[in-house]
């Protein structure tokens, strides 16, 4: 059975387009469009689809708000289309924090080379969402992630990997709801990679650290290059640590995240006592994702060893994989999000089957266990 669809755009030619696309795929069937953000809203509660696409500037109601109404009455995985633009950037934001778990570029030759190329990459985003749209009408709400700084905050993209059952990736890590104790194992830098659904998860985690962590943190998004100083801006204004995009030269500071700029790579040099970052521009045919985790991991195994904490969070495909692979065999622990929190289990999948991270988290349990393993507070 096909998973329902509903095209939202203001655009009639783009309405027709994202149909016609979506309905190539006999897994994919758009039963309906709606012209501006209210009428989203009334077929969302009506129709049930299991994934809306969903435009953001738009008559009457624009998406933004559609999303934090679809959200509180009748909670669907939604898929944003956002101009890569500094305003498309915080709109897009915007949109994921109010509950919508993915976007896309509304101009497709931004993200594909041709248009076959976008349409395959689109129709595989919304089966993705859609494959989750049970745990999201169950658990997504408008507010859970909407953490301000005023707030208690006590701890508490073409490469896919095949989905195999959760009993293989149990046999391959441990699955946990929480960390129980710290392994007393010293650590000079937290690494974090991830993608789809990463922006949300990025920000839960990130809001629950108190002002003097000990580590710095380097954090690598898949992102465009037009979102990735908006994405920091807007955590450094809601955590207690500092965040800013990493700008080539910066020194690795105690307290401090750094988010890899989109469209070029991430490389941590120097040494671990003086570890820098360097961003470089990458114009290799052969390296899917800009930034990338795989390298920005590499280049950390090189100069701190096995003294990192890696996380792989939420995200399609496998980046981090392999980077991660060469942290383990430094001697540095490897963590990962769990299926069930995941919007995608795609990239903790990958480390998890691959007997590379030690756990597997929940999203809620994460900062907390973070924290106690650094023995902080």
């Amino acid at each position: 059975m096909a998973y329902k669809v509903l095209v939202v755009d203001d655009s009639s030619f783009f309405r027709r387009r994202v149909t016609d696309i979506l309905n190539k795929d006999p897994l994919l069937e758009v039963i309906d469009v709606a012209v501006n953000g209210q009428e989203a809203v009334d077929k969302a509660i009506s129709l049930k689809p299991d994934v809306i696409t969903m435009d953001i500037e738009m008559p009457i109601l624009n998406g933004i708000a559609a999303v934090k109404k679809i959200m509180a009455q009748s909670p669907t995985a939604i898929l944003m289309f956002s101009s890569l633009t500094h305003q498309g950037a915080k709109s897009t934001l915007e949109a994921l924090e109010a509950g919508a778990l993915d976007f896309l570029p509304k101009k497709f030759s931004d993200i594909a080379q041709s248009s076959d190329e976008a349409g395959s990459l689109l129709r595989q985003r919304v089966a993705q969402l859609a494959k989750k749209s049970g745990v999201c009408k169950r658990s997504l709400s408008s507010d859970r992630f909407a953490v301000k700084r005023s707030q208690d905050t006590q701890p508490v993209t073409t490469a896919r990997t095949p989905i195999v059952s959760s009993t293989i990736a149990v046999s391959t890590n441990k699955i946990t709801s929480e960390l129980k104790a710290s392994s007393g194992k010293k650590y000079s830098l937290l690494a974090i990679g991830t993608s789809t659904g990463g922006p949300v998860a990025l920000q839960k985690i990130l809001t629950q650290f108190p002002q003097d962590f000990p580590l710095p943190i380097i954090m690598i998004q898949h992102m465009p290059a037009t979102f990735t100083n908006a994405f920091a801006s807007r955590l450094n204004s809601l955590c207690n640590i500092n965040v800013k995009e990493a700008s080539n030269g910066d020194i690795l500071k105690p307290g401090c995240a750094y988010l890899a700029p989109g469209g070029r790579q991430m490389i941590i040099a120097g040494t671990e006592n003086a570890a820098k970052i360097k961003i470089i521009d990458d114009n290799s045919a052969k390296i899917t994702f800009k930034p990338c985790v795989d390298i920005s991991f590499g280049s950390a195994a090189k100069i701190f060893g096995g003294n990192v904490l890696g996380i792989i969070l939420t995200g399609m495909g496998a980046d981090g994989r392999e980077g991660a692979r060469m942290l383990k065999a430094k001697g540095s622990t490897i963590w990962a999000q769990d299926e069930e929190s995941c919007v995608v289990y795609g990239m903790p999948q990958a480390v998890a089957v691959a007997g590379i991270s030690q756990l597997s988290l929940p999203l809620d349990a994460i900062s907390s266990s973070i924290i106690k393993e650094i023995k902080h507070g």
